[in-house]
C-alpha cells in the first residue's frame, strides 16, 4: 500500500496559493474551500470534481448544510492525508438562540419546545461555560447526524420520528469565549477537538441554564493552523476553472 504524502509536501491551494487548472491533481493536493450556506459537504466534493475532473476526492470533516466556513478537501493521492487534517482542533463562531429548542438542535427544524430565558445573565453563562464546558466533557451525538445505527444514518431515522440510544463520546473543549450577548441571542467562539457537535453543545448549555435553546448559525473559522480567511470561495473557483453558473444552478433542496 502506497504511503500517504507527508503533509508538509502536499500542495495546499488557497487564496494565497491559487490552483492551476493544468496541475495534475491525481498526484495529490488539498483545497481550502469556504463552504456556502445550504450546500452539503458532498455538494462541495461534487463541485471540486467538476473543477478538477478528479473522482477521488474526500473532505476532512463534514459541515452541516446550515453551517458555513472552512472545508478542507483532498484529491488524488492526497486523500491518504485526510486523517492528518481530521485530527486537528477545530475553531467555530456559533450563534445560539435561547427560548426554544428543535428536534435537530439547530434552525433546520421547527421549534418544538419553548422555555423562559429572562433569568439568564451574561455572568451566569460565563460561569456555566467555565465549570461545565471546559476541558474534557461528554456529549451524546444528536439524532440528526450522519452516525449510523444498524447501517442506517441516524438522521434518516430521526426524520421518521424514531430515536435510538446513542453512545456518549468524550470530546475536549479547549476554549470558549463570548463574542456577543444580546439575549436571547448569544455568539460564542469555540475551539474544540475533533468529533465535537456544536449543536449538542448549544442544547446542553441551554439545559444547564435551565432554559431551551438551539444553534441558529455556525461558521468554522479554522482547522488546525488552516484559517477560513484564506479559503477559496466557490465563485473564485468558478473563475479559475472557467466554470459558468454552477453555484447559481445547484439544487439546494
Amino acid at each position: 500500500m502506497a504511503k500517504a504524502i507527508p503533509l508538509e509536501e502536499l500542495p495546499i491551494f488557497s487564496n494565497q496559493n491559487l490552483p492551476d487548472p493544468d496541475f495534475d491533481y491525481n498526484q495529490g493536493a488539498a483545497f481550502l474551500i469556504n463552504k456556502p450556506k445550504r450546500w452539503s459537504s458532498f455538494q462541495v466534493v461534487k463541485f471540486l470534481r467538476k473543477c478538477t475532473n478528479i473522482r477521488k476526492i474526500g473532505h476532512t470533516g463534514t459541515l452541516d448544510p446550515m453551517a458555513t466556513g472552512l472545508l478542507i478537501l483532498c484529491c488524488g493521492k492526497g486523500t491518504r492525508t485526510v486523517s492528518a487534517f481530521q485530527e486537528a482542533d477545530k475553531e467555530y463562531i456559533a450563534e445560539l438562540t435561547f427560548g426554544s429548542s428543535t428536534p435537530s438542535l439547530d434552525a433546520e427544524t421547527t421549534p418544538k419546545k419553548r422555555a423562559p430565558f429572562d433569568h439568564i445573565t451574561r455572568n451566569e453563562i460565563e460561569q456555566v461555560l467555565s465549570e461545565e464546558f471546559s476541558g474534557l466533557i461528554v456529549q451524546i451525538p444528536p439524532m440528526y447526524s450522519a452516525l449510523k445505527h444498524e447501517g442506517d444514518p441516524l438522521y434518516k431515522l430521526a426524520r421518521k420520528g424514531k430515536e435510538v440510544k446513542r453512545k456518549p463520546r468524550q470530546v475536549i473543549i479547549e476554549e470558549t469565549r463570548i463574542l456577543e450577548c444580546n439575549l436571547p441571542r448569544l455568539e460564542l467562539y469555540i475551539k474544540c477537538s475533533k468529533g465535537t457537535y456544536i449543536r449538542t453543545l448549544a442544547d446542553d448549555l441551554a439545559t444547564s441554564l435551565d432554559t431551551a435553546g438551539h444553534l441558529t448559525a455556525l461558521q468554522r473559522t479554522a482547522i488546525g493552523r488552516y484559517k477560513n480567511e484564506y479559503a477559496l470561495t466557490v465563485e473564485k473557483m468558478e473563475e479559475i476553472f472557467s466554470i459558468k453558473n454552477y453555484a447559481s444552478n445547484i439544487d439546494l433542496h
